[in-house]
């Protein structure tokens, strides 16, 4: 199978340095060049390999030896970076969310349509062993229809950019919204109708929110709720939760994607925590990816699926600032 040569934009988001280890691990991937305009950031990665490095990714995006590009950066700068990469023909997997407005993300699916570049949002949750089971069972009708279901994606409150609105777009709720939401989509085969949101500040000194409760209408009939926040304090034993309570009308399905763990206790560590044994979504994620570009197939999760679930959060806001009810388009 062809070798895709890949380049890496922006490690402002921890997440790349997770892609950058895993895309080692694929045997038909290799990420040739990175660009950052913050070189100390990526000073490890470029001692240990033999990558070229760009301050300006626009520089890189000229080499006509990439297929491809990974998308890293703050919030604010997916748009642009992704357009111009489409720009540039490089197929793009872009982190998530896949931007911070409907426009911006409308114009940028269309470019890519327009270049014949494909673009996938990073949804690696999709990949986790209780996500895929919990689809089988759905699939199967255990449970019968879907009536209500209850999601939660809860971690520690992050610092840099992620909490400067200017670069983030949001707090909590665009940055764990979207994860659940993706989720609720995928597996149900459904459309949100409408939404209602609340938000708040368990912290209070930061200037985005930190927690929020974020009510969906979908088609169907189905009803769901996402508790998404940063309450997960520093002494919490893992970085978070994703976990799903799906109520049918003939059974419950109670699905936690972090449960394969391990409890740590070492004098080496300040606190006790969990250490996570179960399988790698962000390898899977990236070698479906991979794949996809090497035969040419439309990617799993597509830029219109990073849109629907964003537009999720972006109605969240909405319903915050008007008080009410937010029905979508469709």
């Amino acid at each position: 199978m062809k070798r895709l040569r890949i380049g890496m934009i922006s490690f402002a988001h921890s997440h790349a340095f997770s892609y950058y280890r895993e895309l080692a691990k694929i045997p038909h991937a290799e990420v040739v060049a990175i660009a950052d305009d913050n070189r100390e950031r990526v000073k490890s990665l470029l001692e240990q390999a033999h990558l070229s490095y760009y301050e300006n990714y626009r520089d890189m995006l000229q080499l006509p030896d990439i297929d491809a590009v990974i998308i890293c950066s703050e919030n604010v700068n997916h748009a642009s970076m992704v357009m111009e990469s489409a720009r540039a023909g490089k197929h793009i997997l872009c982190e998530k969310p896949l931007g911070v407005s409907m426009d911006e993300m409308k114009i940028m699916i269309e470019l890519c349509s327009k270049y014949g570049v494909e673009l996938m949002t990073a949804f690696p949750c999709r990949y986790l062993p209780a996500v895929m089971e919990t689809k089988r069972a759905l699939v199967r009708g255990d449970i019968g229809q879907v009536v209500a279901v209850k999601g939660y994606n809860r971690g520690t409150a992050p610092t840099g950019w992620f909490v400067e609105p200017g670069l983030s777009g949001g707090g909590a709720i665009l940055d764990h919204t979207v994860h659940i939401a993706d989720l609720l989509r995928w597996l149900f085969n459904t459309e949100p109708l409408a939404v209602y949101a609340e938000q708040g500040q368990i912290r209070g000194d930061l200037e985005v929110e930190d927690s929020g409760m974020v009510h969906i209408e979908f088609d169907q009939g189905m009803m769901a709720l996402i508790d998404t926040s940063w309450s997960r304090n520093r002494s919490y034993p893992f970085w978070g939760d994703v976990k799903l309570d799906i109520i049918g009308t003939e059974g419950v399905i109670h699905m936690d994607a972090f449960a394969q763990t391990n409890e740590v206790y070492s004098d080496l560590e300040v606190k006790s925590r969990w250490s996570y044994w179960g399988e790698r979504m962000n390898y899977y994620m990236l070698e479906d990816f991979v794949d996809a570009i090497n035969a040419k197939r439309v990617v799993p999760v597509t830029g219109e699926d990073g849109l629907r679930a964003t537009s999720i959060a972006l109605a969240a806001y909405e319903s915050i600032k008007s008080k009410g009810k937010v029905v979508l388009q469709r």
